[in-house]
């Protein structure tokens, strides 16, 4: 059985930690989720990190960040720290990020939102429960989460 680890924050706008969950059990339905709520998105790498601990074999973290540079800061520091993890624990966490400056309208940012964090649940899943070949023959088709595919080049 596979474990995966689903962080998402209190300051998010669209509950994306439910969605993730929801998409995982589709796509594996003979798993264990754990969950882990945070504050912000600064909270995201320790408790990433605390679900593998726990034994989770990766984990998707689901942030919100708002419109002022300092915001992108906060997120520049939290991605950094999301990179960590991986390093020192040679296990995915897929860092899934709404920007609200993406969008103007609520109902955009929530469709962002929405298909940001089922797609990135679905990698999370073929990374962990099929391995690292799993993604192979979608490489180079600029496959967008988020907005539409950007398509390939050649």
């Amino acid at each position: 059985m596979h474990k995966y680890g689903v962080v998402d924050t209190t300051f998010s706008r669209v509950n994306m930690g439910d969605i993730a969950e929801k998409t995982i059990k589709k796509e594996d339905n003979d798993c264990e989720i754990k969950r882990y709520t945070v504050p912000g998105i600064k909270d995201l790498p320790v408790a990433a990190k605390r679900l593998i601990d726990w034994g989770s074999d990766g984990v998707i973290t689901l942030g919100w960040v708002g419109r002022t540079q300092l915001d992108k800061y906060s997120y520049l520091s939290t991605s950094i720290g999301l990179i960590m993890v991986q390093i020192l624990t040679s296990k995915h966490v897929i860092d899934v990020t709404v920007h609200e400056d993406e969008a103007e309208h609520p109902d955009d940012l929530v469709k962002i939102a929405e298909d940001r964090a089922t797609k990135h649940a679905i990698n999370l899943v073929r990374l962990v429960r099929d391995g690292e070949s799993s993604l192979r023959g979608y490489a180079g088709k600029g496959l967008r989460q988020g907005y539409r595919n950007a398509g390939e080049l050649s």
